[in-house]
């Protein structure tokens, strides 16, 4: 007896012992978890759980962390292992997000029938929240993720890519400039606890025209590693992406070294110009870091300028906050309005695009962009094209699986068009984002981790081609083909290229996949027809042609271009209105690139035109009566010009002798006919008038002089019935001469006098013109 009871005594003692290292195991699991130390917290939840209690609220909440730490590393396979267990074991009991994180999973893994069902169970369980319902719509046919498959090729560039995360490339002169965590070296190596992998910094390749020939070379070092492909498919990219020091043709480089500090350097955008430049960084400047009041180094925007051959003068951006992240800056092709994300209150979901306005050095209130694009997931990695319309990724709208790439055209800012899924091969089942590209999408840059799948982002390249369509216009009685007809391209409303036919009455045309359009055709003598015209794969039916028959007519033509008054430029994006004096008829169309407009009314009637523009001051024009003619229909042009906010006109005859602010006879007669009566036509237009001298006497004595002569225009204007609230007379001395006769410089009077100039700046419009 007495030998039974040391046995059970250390029976208990071995118990307790194996339990209290459980225990101990489990929380230093949670710790690491706590510390966002994914990579750590999973090997102590996978040691614990070999001999966790099966069924006990501890193992739950093991699975529950592990799940969602793999999530953290982008490790889809486990995670799905994991959920599938915790889902099997606790599903009575389990929070309604286990069921989105394992339909996320699936997705990432390529298993969409198996994901469809989680989502529509996550549906059922938070019905708010669309990403249920619009997942498991989408996965019913997949087809249309597909359709565009053909049209583009993808390379995986190995002449850019380590073995660390490569991505976000972004355009800076003739070259990239792309975030890496590639090591550079050193004594020190410093890593980041959540994926144990070094600091991310800004890395530069000089010269994209040179990046292909130096891929063919780094694909041909790596092949002996993996297979030697460049396309996008899965089973053809094993390689392993090369070191830097066995890619002898690299010509990467530390993008600047002033701005790559200790902590992470993330997405960059570039002013125009490329001397100015906003970045993302950890909450980090000037040596110091700061933390959130929950202990987070949050992520903030900088700018910095350019100094010669380096990069300072570092600021923080003022809408930045030590308790919330804003990163991934793009900024509009002018320059007026950045794009950036931001898990700010207040917001859609987990990260949301927000856009602030920026003129003249001064920065706006951040403004959401809206539940068109933000989902109650993730929106991320914005990019602007140069026709100012936007990229950027999402999981929360209906994709492949992890980010997908998607775009929308925008109009001043502001969603114009549905939001389209670039499909594949720029989406994949993981994750992409940091799409640039030109202006019709014919080729850009993008970042995925489809290669490897776990944690290891990779830069691609791309080239887009197209569906091509060929245009046959006939006479709908003879059934001959016309020759120079207008054929005119249209999408969603707006006017695009305009297409003219040759002998053959035909054009072809290379048209974007998943879009509808709108083709018609118009001729002096013929009724204008129409027909339309859809992308998607379900509507094509291998269709390579299309027939317009236009009957004879004799309604007249109405056409012209809307252009810039300033500078002749067609304006696009105006929306034209033909209306008919008579019955009050109208006609719109928006204009494209070109400017142009065209109308072919049916009804006789006093018609007018008009052309207007957000930041533009409405012109309209009076065509008269137009009317059929027994000699048959005629062609009416009528071209309108447009004056917009920030426009500067030069005043071309308003010279000023040496030393004198009068307003001579030449000059009266420039006012009289060009800045008065634009400001008796559009009534609440401010203006600046802005005075210039030449180089000769002090800057003192010059700024003055051009103040005295601003403000003789000023007071001319006034004698002319024009109210000075709306002038503001300021002179700019000798600070902005138009050509070098400087102090230093001899010069003739005529170039001098060159310098002697007056101009008007438009500062507001918030009128509509008259007439």
């Amino acid at each position: 007896m007495k030998k039974y009871n040391i046995w059970l005594l250390a029976f208990i003692f071995l118990i307790a012992q194996q339990t209290y290292a459980q225990s101990g195991r489990l929380k230093a699991a949670n710790r690491s978890f706590e510390n966002m130390s994914y990579i750590e917290a999973i090997r102590n939840y996978e040691d614990y759980l070999r001999t966790a209690k099966v069924g006990s609220p501890e193992m739950k909440e093991a699975l529950t962390k592990l799940g969602y730490s793999y999530r953290k590393v982008q490790d889809s396979r486990n995670a799905e292992r994991i959920y599938a267990e915790l889902i099997d074991r606790y599903s009575k009991e389990l929070e309604s997000e286990i069921y989105l994180y394992f339909a996320q999973a699936l997705a990432n893994n390529g298993k969409y029938k198996e994901s469809q069902k989680m989502y529509s169970r996550y549906g059922q369980e938070q019905t708010t929240d669309m990403r249920g319902r619009r997942f498991t719509v989408a996965y019913m046919d997949n087809s249309h993720f597909y359709q565009d498959s053909a049209t583009y090729k993808i390379d995986y560039l190995y002449a850019l890519n380590s073995r660390q995360s490569d991505f976000s490339p972004m355009y800076y002169k003739n070259g990239l400039v792309f975030v890496s965590a590639r090591e550079e070296g050193g004594a020190i190596k410093r890593v980041f606890m959540q994926n144990q992998t070094p600091f991310l910094d800004l890395f530069m390749f000089p010269d994209t025209a040179e990046l292909r020939k130096d891929n063919i070379v780094a694909m041909k070092q790596a092949s002996g590693v993996g297979g030697g492909s460049s396309f996008s498919a899965s089973e053809k990219l094993e390689a392993m992406a090369t070191e830097e020091k066995e890619k002898p043709l690299s010509k990467i480089e530390q993008f600047s070294k002033t701005l790559n500090s200790k902590y992470h350097e993330g997405p960059v955008t570039f002013f125009k110009d490329y001397k100015k430049l906003i970045f993302t960084r950890n909450n980090y400047n000037k040596g110091r870091s700061r933390t959130s009041s929950d202990g987070v180094n949050k992520l903030k925007l900088y700018m910095a300028t350019e100094n010669g051959k380096h990069w300072g003068g570092v600021k923080e951006l003022p809408f930045n906050s030590d308790d919330y992240s804003c990163g991934h800056p793009a900024l509009s092709p002018d320059d007026t309005k950045l794009y950036f994300v931001s898990d700010m209150p207040g917001g859609f979901g987990g990260t949301d695009i927000y856009v602030v306005d920026y003129r003249d050095g001064n920065w706006g209130s951040p403004v959401n962009l809206g539940r068109e694009i933000n989902t109650e997931g993730n929106e991320m990695f914005p990019f602007m094209d140069e026709n100012g319309n936007l990229y950027f990724s999402s999981d929360g709208h209906e994709g492949l699986g992890g980010l997908d790439v998607f775009y929308v055209e925008m109009k001043e800012g502001i969603p114009v068009s549905d939001i389209k899924n670039l499909g594949t091969p720029i989406n994949s089942e993981k994750d992409d984002f940091g799409l640039i590209t030109n202006g019709n999408r014919s080729s850009g840059y993008f970042s995925s981790n489809r290669k490897r799948g776990y944690g290891d982002d990779n830069l691609y390249s791309f080239r887009h081609g197209c569906r091509q369509l060929n245009i046959l216009v006939y006479d709908a009685g003879s059934k001959k083909p016309l020759e120079a007809v207008d054929v005119r391209m249209s999408k969603n409303g707006e006017n695009k290229e305009l297409f003219v036919t040759g002998s053959d009455g035909k054009v072809t045309v290379c048209l974007e996949t998943g879009t509808d359009f709108e083709f018609k055709a118009m001729k002096e003598g013929y009724e204008s027809n129409g027909v339309s015209y859809g992308t998607f794969a379900s509507s094509l039916k291998n269709q390579t042609s299309i027939t317009i028959y236009l009957e004879k007519s004799k309604a007249p033509i109405i056409k012209g271009t809307i252009v810039s008054e300033v500078n002749q430029r067609p304006i696009q994006g105006a929306v034209v209105t033909l209306k008919n004096g008579k019955d009050g008829s109208k006609e719109q169309i928006v204009t494209g690139a070109d400017g142009r407009y065209e109308f072919q009314p049916k009804k006789e009637g006093e018609y007018s035109v008009t052309a207007a523009k957000d930041r533009y001051a409405e012109n309209t024009e009076s065509l008269g009566k137009v009317k059929q003619t027994r000699k048959g229909p005629k062609t009416v042009e009528q071209n309108l010009g447009l004056v917009g906010q920030g426009d500067i006109f030069r005043l071309e005859n308003i010279y000023y002798d040496f030393g004198q602010y009068f307003i001579r006879p030449d000059a009266a007669k420039e006012l009289e006919t060009k800045l008065v009566p634009m400001l008796k036509k559009y009534p609440n237009m401010r203006i600046e008038v802005r005075s210039h001298t030449d180089s000769r006497a002090s800057d003192a004595y010059n700024l003055k002089l051009s103040a005295n002569r601003a403000r003789a225009v000023l007071d001319y204007l006034a004698a002319r019935g024009i109210n000075t609230k709306r002038v503001v007379a300021k002179g700019y001395g000798e600070t902005e001469l138009l050509n070098n006769c400087d102090d230093e410089a001899e010069c003739k009077e005529d170039q001098h006098q060159a310098n002697r100039r007056t101009e008007f700046k438009i500062l507001d419009i918030s009128a509509v013109g008259m007439n």
